[in-house]
């Protein structure tokens, strides 16, 4: 068993324009390394985001075979993990193959250096056999969940959620929470149109909270035409500010409360109460960023009726009051 890493440092400014090393290894699938990629490597200097510096690299540098078949070549080894700030290990080996010491060893020096690491999907096992996760919560593939406690009882493991953020150590379930998880480290740097413009890019979901469920029938809101809560979902992005019922909506989506219960479980992976909190929360995060409206302003428009209402609502999920917030991202928008 590995030793517990050193404690981290707690305090990453989030305007800090970050360098992202990706490890890719032997037998990796393209799309789980795909993901960090989008995200962190495309170029958003236009639209006023700061580029990341993206870095691939493998535990030694040359080529490396892919699950679908086809070849990659790495230019980098772990050398580059010791300048980043953010490390993504995106997956790992279907057979849980053991860790090599040298990405073990790269990885604990990077964490008690205060970098950021992130483990999607199979990932997290990596970062557990490297002693990053030991006392700290975490989740994983649900499929691979039991397996995972099996070998790290001292994590903390949360397999019925997408994606869990505990100091600077991330975890995400498998491969569309992998997205979820790298898009929230963009909301957090760069603000939430940042993220909302990489999601549109993409083509998914803007923003998924890290404590939904991740062992959903549909994994994001539906827009497919036909499916009969896409209007209704579309009108209540638009009247975020109003007071709803269970009931009422149920009527507007011509159901019974409990079939529109289970049929927006099933369309979602949430609650009606969980969605429409989580919508809000965006909202209020978009108003902060982009304008100069009062604190008790936005609490309005966002449908949470009340400055102090807001504050616990959005602290309790984002981390930080309001104030806070427009003073980090103000800027950005």
């Amino acid at each position: 068993m590995p030793a517990p890493a050193q404690p981290d440092t707690h305090h990453v400014s989030p305007l800090v324009p970050d360098t992202v090393a990706v490890v890719a290894f032997d037998g990796i699938s393209p799309f789980h390394l795909s993901v960090p990629c989008l995200v962190f490597g495309e170029d958003r200097t236009a639209e006023g985001v700061h580029r990341y510096r993206l870095v691939v690299c493998g535990v030694e540098p040359g080529p490396l075979r892919t699950s679908a078949g086809f070849g990659i070549d790495v230019g980098h080894g772990l050398k580059v993990l010791q300048r980043a700030q953010t490390i993504v290990v995106p997956s790992w080996r279907d057979d849980l193959a053991p860790v090599p010491p040298a990405l073990r060893a790269a990885l604990r020096a990077a964490h008690r250096r205060g970098a950021r690491i992130v483990g999607l999907c199979l990932g997290a096992f990596v970062l557990a056999d490297a002693g990053l996760l030991d006392g700290r919560a975490a989740t994983t593939h649900w499929a691979l969940a039991a397996e995972f406690a099996r070998r790290y009882p001292q994590v903390q493991l949360r397999p019925e959620v997408l994606y869990v953020e505990d100091g600077l150590v991330l975890t995400s379930a498998g491969t569309a929470a992998g997205i979820d998880c790298c898009l929230h480290l963009l909301r957090q740097q760069h603000g939430a149109e940042a993220a909302n413009r990489a999601a549109r890019r993409m083509v998914v979901a803007p923003h998924r909270q890290g404590g939904q469920a991740q062992y959903i029938q549909q994994p994001v809101a539906p827009s497919v035409r036909g499916d009969r809560l896409a209007p209704l979902l579309q009108w209540l992005g638009e009247h975020l500010h109003e007071t709803h019922t269970l009931e009422a909506l149920a009527e507007r989506a011509v159901m019974s409360p409990r079939t529109f219960t289970r049929r927006f479980r099933q369309s979602t992976g949430t609650t009606v109460g969980q969605w429409l909190q989580n919508q809000r929360i965006a909202l209020a995060q978009r108003l902060l960023e982009g304008g100069d409206q009062s604190i008790e302003a936005v609490a309005v428009e966002a449908g949470f009726g009340s400055a102090v209402s807001l504050r616990q609502h959005f602290s309790a999920s984002v981390g930080i009051a309001p104030s806070a917030y427009r003073r980090q991202f103000h800027r950005i928008a």
